[in-house]
C-alpha cells in the first residue's frame, strides 16, 4: 500500500473556531483523516503546511509512521520544529494510523496494547443560554451539566490576558468560581483555566482563595515558558496544576516533568506530534505520577476521536475536553453521563461528511480587536 494523495479541508463554521481537516488517500482506496491545530491568522498558512509537508508522504508506505515522523522532524525541520510544523506533522501523523486501523480492521488503541477501560470521562465548558453576570454564567454552567456533563471547565478571569492584574480582577475571578460552585452543586467537578497569564503572585493568592470550591485543576496557571513559576506555583497551592496544552513532543514535556511543574498534562494530539507521541508522553508521565487529560479544543471530531485511541490504553488517563460544537461527522460520538463510550469502528472511529465540510467554506480570517495603548491597564 502506497500514499498517493493528501487533500485538505479548512473549513470556517459560523460561531466555532476555523478547522483544518486533512484526508491522505492511498493506492488500495483506503483513506484517512486526520486535523491540525489552528489559531487565529495562521489558517491558510497552516494549510499550506500541511499541504508541503503532505507531499512528502506520497509514494510511501503508510504503516511507516514512526519513521516518517523522525525523518521529517530531523531532515525536513532540521530539528526546529516549531508550532506550525508540529500542528501539520499531528495532522498527518493521524491519518496515517486511521489508514493502518482501517487496513488492519480494528480500533487503532488495539495497536497501541489495548483498552484500559471501555469509557473515557469527559468535561465540557459553561454553554448555551444564560445572560450577562454571574447569574447568566452560572445557568450556562447547569446548562452543561443538563447535557450530561459531571464536570465543566471555564476562564474567570476577566480581560484580556495580561501578566499583572488588579485585586478587583482577582476578586472577580473568585466569585465566578464561587457562583458556578453554588449552581452546579458538589457533585460536579469545576476545572479552572488561567490560558497561562498569569505571575506567580496573582496564581497563588487566587488559587487560595478558591480552594474552599475544591477545584479539580488549576490549569497553566503560568506562562509555559517558564515552568519554573509554574513549579512554584503548583508547590504553594492545594489545587492540582495542570500544564502542557503549549508544550510540544517530549522533548518539552521532559522538562515539565524534571522541575516537577504539573500534576496533570493536558498535550493536543493536533499540535503535539500526534497520536503516537501523545502516548509516549504518557508513558513519560506515569512514572512520576502525572495523570494525563488530553486537551482537545478543537472540533469534536479527528482530534477528539484520535485522543481517544490515546485515553483508552494510557493507565494514568483521568479526564479529556469534548467542548460542545458543530459536529460534521457520520458517525459522532455519543456523550453519555460524563463518558464516551470507546468507539469499536476500525481506525479512529470516526468519519467526517465532506458535503457537510463544503456547507462551511473558509472566507477569510475573523480578526481579533487588537488593543492599543489607550486600551492597556
Amino acid at each position: 500500500m502506497r500514499v498517493t494523495q493528501v487533500k485538505t479541508f479548512l473549513v470556517q463554521p459560523e460561531r466555532q473556531k476555523t478547522v483544518l481537516f486533512l484526508r491522505v488517500e492511498t493506492d488500495e482506496g483506503i483513506h484517512g483523516w486526520g486535523e491540525a491545530y489552528t489559531l487565529f491568522g495562521r489558517e491558510p498558512a497552516l494549510e499550506r503546511m500541511v499541504q508541503d509537508l503532505g507531499a512528502y508522504l506520497v509514494g510511501r508506505d503508510p504503516f511507516h509512521i514512526k519513521q516518517f515522523t523522525h525523518a521529517m522532524w530531523r531532515d525536513v525541520s532540521i530539528k526546529r520544529g516549531g508550532f506550525d510544523f508540529y500542528c501539520a506533522l499531528s495532522g498527518l501523523e493521524i491519518a496515517l494510523w486511521d489508514i493502518v486501523g482501517k487496513a488492519l480492521k480494528t480500533p487503532v488503541y488495539n495497536l497501541l496494547g489495548g483498552p484500559c477501560r471501555e469509557k473515557i470521562r469527559v468535561y465540557g465548558q459553561p454553554s448555551g443560554k444564560g445572560g450577562a453576570g454571574l447569574e447568566g454564567l452560572a445557568q450556562r454552567a447547569v446548562n452543561t451539566v443538563e447535557l450530561g456533563y459531571s464536570a465543566l471547565k471555564f476562564d474567570p478571569f476577566p480581560g484580556p490576558w495580561e501578566m499583572i492584574i488588579s485585586r478587583g480582577d482577582e476578586r472577580t475571578a473568585v466569585e465566578r468560581v464561587a457562583a458556578v460552585r453554588k449552581a452546579v452543586g458538589p457533585n460536579v467537578d469545576i476545572l479552572i483555566e488561567v490560558h497561562r497569564r498569569l505571575a506567580p503572585m496573582h496564581a497563588v493568592r487566587v488559587a487560595k482563595q478558591m480552594e474552599e470550591f475544591v477545584p479539580f485543576w488549576y490549569e497553566e496557571p503560568t506562562p509555559a515558558e517558564n515552568l519554573d513559576a509554574t513549579a512554584y506555583v503548583r508547590h504553594k497551592i492545594n489545587i492540582p496544576v495542570v500544564a502542557g496544552e503549549a508544550l510540544y513532543t517530549k522533548h518539552d514535556f521532559r522538562s515539565c516533568f524534571d522541575k516537577e511543574a504539573a500534576d496533570i498534562i493536558n498535550p493536543d494530539v493536533c499540535n503535539c506530534g500526534g497520536l503516537l507521541e501523545m502516548k509516549e508522553i504518557a508513558a513519560m508521565a506515569e512514572p512520576h505520577c502525572v495523570a494525563l487529560a488530553p486537551h482537545g479544543n478543537n472540533s469534536t471530531t479527528i482530534g477528539l476521536a484520535a485522543s481517544l485511541q490515546v485515553a483508552a490504553c494510557a493507565p494514568n488517563f483521568l479526564i479529556m475536553e469534548y467542548p460542545i460544537g458543530w459536529e460534521p461527522v457520520a458517525n459522532a460520538l455519543k456523550l453519555d453521563k460524563g463518558y464516551i463510550a470507546l468507539p469499536t469502528e476500525p481506525g479512529i472511529g470516526v468519519e467526517l461528511d465532506e458535503a457537510a465540510l463544503a456547507r462551511y467554506p473558509y472566507t477569510g480570517v475573523r480578526r481579533r480587536e487588537l488593543l492599543g495603548p489607550a486600551d492597556e491597564r
